[in-house]
């Protein structure tokens, strides 16, 4: 039997992005697709508690079954492993987004909040994001790179409770060099607003910032994208600081 294979983003169903992973997952297992109905990116790993939730049938992708979802990426989930699927699917992939999600970006990401749900259910799951922004990117080097992790993932030992953050980078497939398994780089968004005033006056703001990297390490997911590698971020949802426990056991006196 062949795996069955669901598919998320969070730039939304009608994305090129995630017609362009559907198109390589088609080749590997049955593909089930839920995905939001409109952008939700930035939306990290938010439900959607205060109104309902609906589910639309979707004729985007001819002969599989595929649904909108007015949620988040993580409602998604949710919705086609309980209340669609009825079971847990083999393999949850999300993306490809638009725009890498390297270092603390995962943070804020709704494709690696997707991935990282299927981690908390214990389903193998991976994000893909390119580092391009533009809603009409060339895919076909996350294409190439995503025929590559795919079935690693579907044949090899997968950890418990542990996604991976497949990030690649911008350049023609021929290009791209290889696979760097590294570690999430120590980078940072210096945040600032933009303040702006509307019609009536009052003030508005638009966030921006830029983003800095003091990370040199080079063994981190930025430096691997630098020197045109695709890289791979074994990711968990266990926050804990262990190696700072027996610090703040010192607080307790």
């Amino acid at each position: 039997m062949r795996p069955l294979i669901f598919i998320t983003n969070d730039d939304g169903i009608s994305a090129k992005g995630i017609k362009s992973l559907v198109e390589v997952a088609v080749d590997f297992g049955d593909v089930f697709i839920i995905a939001p109905d409109k952008p939700q990116s930035g939306m990290g790993h938010a439900i959607t508690v205060n109104h309902p939730l609906r589910l639309d049938a979707s004729r985007l992708f001819e002969g599989l079954m595929a649904f909108t979802c007015t949620g988040t990426p993580v409602d998604c989930v949710k919705l086609g492993i309980y209340e669609v699927m009825h079971r847990a699917p083999d393999l949850i992939i999300s993306g490809i987004n638009h725009g890498e999600n390297t270092s603390t970006n995962v943070l804020y990401s709704g494709t690696m909040s997707a991935a990282v749900e299927g981690a908390m259910e214990n389903i193998p799951s991976i994000g893909f994001s390119l580092a391009n922004f533009d809603s009409d990117a060339d895919f076909s080097g996350a294409q190439k790179i995503a025929r590559q992790v795919i079935p690693m993932a579907l044949e090899g030992e997968f950890p418990d409770h542990v996604c991976l953050n497949v990030n690649v980078p911008n350049l023609p497939a021929e290009e791209i060099k290889g696979l760097k398994v590294c570690r999430q780089a120590h980078a940072f968004w210096a945040d600032r607003f933009d303040k702006r005033l509307d019609q009536f006056g009052k003030p508005y703001y638009w966030l921006t910032g830029e983003f800095s990297n003091e990370d040199r390490g080079e063994d981190t997911d930025l430096i691997a994208l630098e020197q045109g590698y695709a890289s791979i971020v074994p990711t968990q949802f266990d926050m804990t600081a262990y190696k700072k426990i027996e610090h703040f056991k010192k607080w307790i006196k």
